[in-house]
């Protein structure tokens, strides 16, 4: 397609050249779209400088939250920007803790900004927290999936600045998973931190476009409304193919992690491992139990594993890091074949869920699981989902920014 439309381009700048007459300008010529850079949120400074240069700030953000080659505080801070705090999510301000592991307070080493922590003692900013700025800023890259906690951290930042009359200002990002919507829907009574609103497993949307449903859902306690700024990404669609240019989490170290994860993550509710501890997370699966698969590995404490599952273990398995990310992404949905067929595999099928439930929160409720143990194809499970998925889109399209 690319191609077709620089031919087509070149034989009309031909043409007019020819022509007795001046050539037009070569701007007068529209640009096809997907020829031209994707910009980010905070890239356009021009947007949103003018929003945050009287008063002074909080910064939601982590190591993605780039301007360029330059961390987005260092960014603001050239253009004289008072920054007062920066809140951290999972992950940390450098992206550099354990899944799950919690954050403390403290100072920014290297600008000694205060950090507060939403993935320690709470979740939400405090009142005290809030009092001394004016304005908080979002910017930290997603996935796209409804466990991926970030869209978790921004519900609670949005519900603190809704309750303290402070506006807030994402600044936005491609979904690397924005270009198809799937899986159940989380269930009332489900609600937790990988699982907060009632969307399916991959929802298709930006961060920005995300914080526009849940005000307009009244998603946030008692209904309140958050005084919300977006300001959207340029040259992006939703069928854009985006190569993240900084690894999101430790655990997602390339686009055959980000790609697969939707459909790995389940794993983590299992038995079984998804390469944590490896150099190839969430692109393997295996169990030292299992007599399939003709790739082997041993999970071992590495940065953003410091107790991977199965430590120690020759687990046998799959790599799944051999298929092409072109493949992996034109699939466009949740493969649940792994699952299945890992679950079929399995040599002591009761054991194969953990004890504790963990893939119901993961699924946004139990149907899944109990899908699975009776035996439904992926086919059935799949046809489960029509109905709310359905219903998602016609929410969804309201707060679409994008193509």
């Amino acid at each position: 397609m690319k191609l077709n439309k620089i031919v087509v381009f070149l034989l009309l700048f031909q043409l007019n050249c020819s022509n007795s007459q001046a050539p037009e300008s070569l701007s007068s010529y529209p640009v096809p779209e997907e020829a031209l850079a994707i910009k980010v949120g905070a890239e356009r400074l021009d947007a949103y400088l003018p929003l945050i240069k009287e008063g002074r700030g909080g910064l939601v953000v982590n190591h993605t939250s780039r301007v360029g080659d330059q961390h987005l505080v260092d960014a603001l801070k050239k253009e004289g920007v008072e920054i007062g705090k920066i809140f951290a999510p999972e992950h940390g301000f450098r992206g550099t803790a354990d899944a799950g592991e919690k954050i403390k307070d403290g100072l920014d080493s290297e600008t000694g900004i205060p950090v507060v922590s939403l993935y320690g003692q709470k979740r939400k900013p405090a009142k005290e927290d809030l009092a001394d700025l004016d304005w908080l800023i979002f910017d930290i890259q997603d996935v796209g999936a409804r466990f991926y906690t970030f869209i978790s951290s921004m519900h609670y930042v949005m519900e603190a600045c809704a309750e303290n009359g402070k506006p807030l200002i994402i600044l936005d990002r491609p979904n690397p998973n924005g270009h198809y919507v799937d899986g159940p829907i989380r269930q009332e009574g489900y609600q937790s931190f990988v699982g907060m609103h009632p969307v399916p497993v991959v929802h298709g949307m930006t961060v920005g476009e995300y914080a526009q449903m849940v005000n307009g859902e009244a998603w946030l306690a008692n209904g309140v409304r958050c005084e919300l700024k977006v300001i959207a990404c340029e040259n992006y669609a939703h069928q854009s193919s985006y190569d993240l240019p900084v690894n999101p989490s430790p655990n997602l170290p390339n686009m055959h992690a980000i790609y697969l994860y939707p459909s790995l993550c389940f794993f983590e509710g299992t038995q079984l491992s998804v390469g944590r501890g490896t150099n190839k997370q969430f692109q393997l699966i295996g169990h030292p139990d299992l007599t399939v698969g003709d790739y082997t590995f041993t999970p071992e404490p590495n940065p953003g594993a410091k107790y991977p599952k199965l430590q120690g273990q020759l687990c046998k398995g799959y790599d799944l890091s051999t298929i092409s990310v072109e493949e992996i992404r034109a699939k466009a949905r949740i493969d649940l074949s792994y699952l299945i067929s890992m679950y079929n595999a399995f040599p002591n099928k009761k054991e194969f869920f953990l004890a504790n439930k963990w893939i119901d929160k993961l699924a946004g409720g139990p149907d899944l699981r109990e899908q699975i143990l009776a035996g439904k194809s992926e086919n059935e499970i799949r046809e489960s989902w029509r109905a709310g998925l359905e219903t998602f889109n016609t929410i969804r399209n309201k707060y679409l920014l994008y193509q």
